[in-house]
């Protein structure tokens, strides 16, 4: 069957922070299988690349191209929802946002959830989506099952037990495998969340940690920069359905956190770049202004994963073996104590995963620590932060770190060889399926070449 697809040229793509951006020779937005499949076709008789893109959320050149762009917003459909064996399956374009309704709608839920739900599920496990909790690995390792249609227009049903291999490549898949068609989670029942956030120091929170891992089921912590303070964040599942009596976090204190302190901050921070030592105090000030107290809050489960990210920025988000937590926190803090000239953005966010063995996932094979550093771009612009970043990807390298695939690094095919024990098993399956590398951009080539 003949389907005529039609591309539009003119489109800008950019990235959610607006760090990053391409223009695609033409931007297609197919409905179906068929139309992604002659868009294959199209760019193998013209010898184009292809690109897909979901939300366009990744903090780096992951998802751009000069070539050709599917964006898959139009394939968002639930297909199967198997209460049986509490699973769902996905069109690859679904935003997490919508399946977090309708899941909802038929008591589910999914067991762990990143701060953005504005991301496509195929795209989620293109990057490897975290969040924190020891008991739980990063977001693919939810991921049962999914179909791939490949650069020859043929399309694989991956899972466990059939196509084991490329089902481990294709759970982290860099977008660069094929295109990911359908998307197979497994589910929990619908629960409720209680977080509750209260300040520390970084000394009580590291020499605890254990404890603290034990005592949450998804525990995180930020840490403030030029400063002791933490802010401990702990969200266990409850029966209670409401704050009664409870401070409720995103009461009353809404207006002041969303309006008065965002507006102060980006201003602050603006000043900063012209007074860079107004960090460390603005730090402070934003710590004793919304993290000093402690908050409560119930509410249903992805409501309480989800966080508004308010502010384009710059990030890095590195993984490191969990027993090395202390020594790369303690070594980062002692670094900018160090260089009076180096400032940096709070909050240094930090989180946990299980070990899992998906391939390229930075907690293959190990228990894992997410270190994640920002600087804003108060009203766009930008904050020097090479010192910073370099210092920092010094300390997650020393510590057998591995970087977050979404966010801006500066790694080689050097650099994975050593860290992933799989990247040649990845490699040989990319080969494979996409031989003349019609999935490949400038960022994977650094990947892969």
């Amino acid at each position: 069957v003949s389907v005529q697809v039609h591309g539009q040229g003119g489109v800008k793509f950019q990235n959610w922070a607006k760090t990053y951006g391409s223009s695609p020779e033409l931007y297609f937005q197919p409905t179906s299988v068929e139309e992604i499949r002659e868009i294959l076709g199209m760019a193998r008789q013209r010898d184009k690349r292809v690109k897909v893109v979901g939300g366009g959320h990744s903090p780096s050149d992951i998802a751009c191209t000069d070539d050709f762009m599917i964006q898959m917003g139009k394939m968002n459909r639930v297909l199967k929802v198997d209460k049986e064996k509490q699973q769902v399956t996905v069109e690859g374009g679904i935003f997490l946002s919508d399946l977090n309704v309708e899941l909802s709608k038929h008591g589910l839920a999914l067991a762990n959830l990143g701060a953005i739900s504005e991301v496509a599920a195929a795209g989620v496990i293109g990057t490897g989506t975290h969040n924190t909790g020891i008991k739980h690995g990063i977001l693919p390792t939810q991921v049962v099952a999914l179909t791939l249609l490949t650069a020859s227009g043929e399309i694989l049903e991956c899972s466990e037990s059939i196509n084991a291999d490329i089902f481990q490549a294709a759970r982290l898949h860099l977008g660069c495998l094929g295109v990911v068609l359908t998307v197979t989670f497994q589910c929990v029942p619908q629960f409720h969340l209680h977080e509750v956030a209260f300040p520390s120091t970084l000394t009580e929170v590291l020499d605890h940690l254990e404890d603290h891992l034990k005592r949450s089921q998804y525990f995180r912590f930020l840490w403030f920069p030029h400063s002791e303070n933490v802010s401990v964040i702990y969200q266990d599942p409850t029966n209670k359905a409401s704050p009664t009596g409870l401070h409720a976090g995103k009461g009353e204190g809404w207006l002041w956190d969303y309006a008065v302190g965002y507006y102060l901050l980006e201003f602050l921070l603006w000043i900063s770049t012209f007074v860079p030592s107004l960090v460390c105090w603005i730090n402070r000030f934003f710590f004793w202004l919304l993290f000093s107290s402690r908050v409560e809050n119930i509410a249903i489960s992805y409501k309480i994963f989800n966080y508004e990210c308010r502010f384009k920025q710059h990030v890095q988000d590195w993984a490191i073996p969990i027993e090395k937590t202390k020594e790369a926190l303690l070594e980062l803090k002692a670094a900018l104590e160090n260089n009076p000239k180096m400032v940096a953005h709070y909050p240094v966010e930090v989180r946990f995963a299980q070990g899992d063995e998906i391939w390229l996932s930075p907690c293959f094979q190990r228990d894992s620590c997410y270190m994640n550093i920002i600087m804003y771009r108060p009203y766009g612009k930008n904050v020097p932060r090479l010192n910073y970043w370099l210092t920092y990807e010094g300390i997650m390298k020393k510590h057998g770190g591995r970087p977050h695939w979404a966010k801006a690094h500066s790694c080689t095919r050097k650099d994975f060889e050593k860290m992933y024990p799989a990247f040649p098993k990845f490699c040989s399956v990319r080969e494979k399926l996409d031989p003349t590398g019609m999935f490949l951009n400038a960022y994977l080539e650094k990947v892969f070449y």
